[in-house]
């Protein structure tokens, strides 16, 4: 093993770690920005997400997204076994180094939906969807672009995971949300919307700078090398989330007359997610534009969800992850002007590349968001019409934390509403 070798492996574990400690990240944002009642059932879920998705994406997951390719559609080796395969990427790194970072990638996308289903489903369910969604769902997906599948074949660019990871993650929760339906006392009669809001801004915020930190390890970790690409990724990654964030002040000011402080939360979520998929490809000022743009997909797509299709998601999970990963993707085919993995050079539409690369991109979009609706529906609804998908009323009105688990997160103290 030469220097470089040891450098690469030893970057891609840090990488990695950082993109565990997102779980993290996650549970703070969904409990912060969710009821007091049901904090300890969110972290429940983020905890047992990624516990569960370790398991079975070692077991099966792994073999399905980068095993044997057949026809480009699914992996067939490395089944119980992953460490087994003869991959590039073994060789590069180490099987394990290989396999962990995935594994982290994989529960990442497990855990987005979460928060757009908080507050009224059942734990024994979202356990049932988490160990589905990491087993088949996300590992298939995984192999049409990461796995030397269709999409990637093509010439789909999604470096880190605006699409495999955050727009699967988006398209499941809002199915999932829909299906499950609105928490009790958020619409009225007349079809208005009443705000519900969270117990703890400062866990939700503590939750995002959990969150902003970790995609240092996401975004530039997916170079599994440590190269001089690295930095380049790091700043167009925070650039991206920074604009997010003062586009969403400023809307928010002008829209609210006052800076709303979960709104703009969201909105470096919104711009992380966006800038994924093109992060290496694109120039510090193409991660501005789309993080700019991401502000105001952020902003008009909660109040879409919340005001015209009643679906009632606590956190901004669609928003964040579905919309922008969504729009993070197609940027791709309009700012790339990088190298892009060494190979050969992807132009997008601003760049003269034409919009040959920006189909491509839209193909995989319609293709990934047809994958995960019809799957995580028909996963959905088998568990709604067997075991059941949402507690009952008076679960959901005193809390999950003492039905489902039968422990408070805030024991001493006296909890409102």
């Amino acid at each position: 093993m030469d220097v470089q070798q040891a450098l690469n492996i030893v970057w891609t574990l840090i990488a990695g770690m950082l993109v565990f400690f997102m779980q993290a990240g996650f549970a703070m944002v969904e409990t912060g920005f969710t009821r007091a009642k049901n904090a300890g059932n969110i972290i429940m879920k983020n905890l047992m997400d990624f516990s569960i998705g370790s398991f079975v994406f070692f077991v099966i997951g792994f073999g399905l997204m980068f095993g044997a390719d057949w026809n480009g559609l699914i992996g067939t080796s490395g089944f119980f076994d992953p460490t087994s395969l003869e991959l590039t990427a073994f060789k590069d790194l180490t099987p394990g180094t290989f396999v962990f970072f995935q594994t982290v990638f994989c529960a990442t996308a497990a855990t987005i939906v979460s928060g757009a289903m908080a507050e009224r489903t059942k734990f024994i369910s979202y356990v049932i969807y988490s160990a589905v969604i990491s087993l088949f769902i996300y590992p298939v997906v995984g192999h049409w672009i990461w796995g030397g599948g269709w999409l990637s074949q093509m010439g789909f660019i999604d470096f880190a995971g605006s699409t495999v990871v955050h727009s699967i993650g988006g398209w499941a929760a809002l199915i999932g949300a829909a299906i499950l339906g609105p928490r009790i006392g958020k619409y009225n009669k007349d079809g208005s919307a009443n705000a519900i809001p969270g117990h703890s801004l400062t866990l939700g915020a503590l939750g995002v700078f959990f969150l902003w930190f970790g995609w240092f390890g996401f975004n530039p970790g997916s170079t599994l090398a440590a190269n001089g690409e690295i930095g380049h990724i790091a700043m167009t990654t925070n650039l991206a989330a920074a604009v997010a964030a003062c586009t969403v002040m400023v809307i928010t000011w002008i829209r609210y007359k006052k800076p709303d402080v979960s709104m703009t939360l969201n909105g470096v979520l919104a711009g992380l997610v966006a800038i994924t998929a093109g992060c290496q490809a694109v120039t510090l000022w193409g991660s501005i534009a789309i993080g700019f743009v991401s502000g105001f997909i952020v902003v008009f797509g909660v109040e879409l969800l919340d005001k015209v299709l009643k679906i009632d998601d606590p956190v901004g999970a669609v928003a964040v992850h579905c919309m922008n990963g969504v729009w993070g993707t197609l940027a791709v085919g309009l700012f790339a002007c990088y190298d892009v993995g060494g190979e050969n050079e992807v132009l997008g539409l601003f760049f003269g590349g034409g919009a040959g690369q920006l189909g491509v991109q839209a193909l995989g979009v319609v293709s990934v968001a047809a994958w995960t609706i019809v799957t995580t529906g028909a996963l959905f609804l088998i568990i709604k019409k067997t075991i059941g998908l949402r507690v009952s009323k008076i679960e959901e009105i005193e809390g999950l934390d003492v039905h489902e688990h039968g422990a408070e997160a805030y024991a001493d103290f006296v909890i409102k509403g």
